[in-house]
């Protein structure tokens, strides 16, 4: 069989995204149940990180022992992929030994090529275009309090960054009707979003950007936001702070949305800057569900990707 990657949720159909979301319920209530479900015995994943992580690292290790299995974190200082040797040549080092690479890098390149070059499943853990893992926990999150995906309404506020990039592609193939709120020269990435939109066509989902947050507020099913300054753009942090207050995730904004809105973050979060103390830690706030989540939705990756079903 040819090795299958997840790199962007452009790459998975409708049919399979929702197949992930079914199977990351099934094996959350098998974990909440204590029914042991060990799907990958023997099977090892190996981490490359270039960034800091709380949530990635710990569901990927907490996720694979939970799968019979065990995975290898590898530090930024660890092999330094790119400078003591090449990409391809880690990539085809890492293939004859485990069964699967998450990388979280810097550069999207970097995933690609190491997907280019290794014969085993490699799956995207952030890089600075996408997050698809952070999309697919907020989806089965929505899917969990909200139940049909489709033409639910999510307004995503701040930063065209990753996670709204992959907003993009993940309510593309959901049904999601997403709109996308910032300042002017902060928009998604602009091949992304018509790509999105083309793939938009299948699932009848509706995919805008728009400078005015209150228009993006009102009536929405959820509100999520997202930091406003990412690793590596810390030189830009005063600007962007002056530029995105107006975006700022509070108690005024949540009163335009719907009663029930939910109230998303990916996390970590500047308190008190995207998003208030007061909202996150408010009766909307699914920021933490969100987060457990990460848990189930990788390891139904890693049962798809690393042959744990026939």
């Amino acid at each position: 069989m040819k090795k299958r990657d997840f790199i962007s949720l452009h790459d998975w159909s409708a049919v399979e995204v929702a197949a992930l979301l079914k199977e990351a319920a099934d094996l959350k209530a098998k974990q909440k149940a204590g029914v042991l479900h060990a799907l990958l015995p023997g099977k090892t994943l190996a981490l490359v990180f270039e960034k800091p992580s709380l949530r990635t690292r710990v569901t990927l290790e907490a996720g694979m022992t939970q799968l019979g299995g065990h995975a290898i974190y590898l530090a930024p200082q660890d092999i330094r992929l790119g400078e003591r040797e090449t990409v391809a040549d880690g990539a085809r080092n890492l293939s004859r030994w485990v069964d699967g690479i998450v990388a979280r890098t810097f550069r999207h390149q970097m995933v690609v090529e190491l997907a280019a070059h290794a014969s085993v499943p490699v799956i995207n853990g952030l890089t600075d275009l996408l997050h698809p893992c952070q999309i697919l926990a907020a989806l089965l999150t929505i899917q969990e309090k909200r139940g049909d995906l489709a033409g639910c309404r999510v307004a995503f506020f701040g930063d065209g960054n990753n996670v709204a990039n992959s907003w993009c592609t993940g309510a593309a193939r959901t049904g999601v009707h997403l709109t996308i709120a910032c300042p002017k020269g902060y928009e998604p990435d602009p091949s992304i979003l018509h790509q999105a939109r083309e793939d938009a066509k299948e699932t009848e989902a509706r995919i805008q950007v728009v400078h005015d947050p209150a228009a993006a507020a009102r009536g929405a099913d959820v509100l999520y936001t997202d930091v406003w300054t990412s690793m590596g753009q810390e030189e830009e942090r005063a600007k962007r702070a002056k530029a995105f207050q107006p975006f700022q995730v509070n108690r005024a904004l949540v009163g335009l949305a719907r009663p029930d809105v939910l109230v998303m973050h990916c996390l970590p979060a500047h308190r008190g800057e995207e998003i208030t103390d007061e909202v996150i830690e408010g009766p909307h706030s699914v920021v933490f569900d969100e987060a457990e989540n990460r848990l189930h939705v990788q390891k139904a990756l890693l049962v798809a990707l690393l042959g744990g079903r026939p």
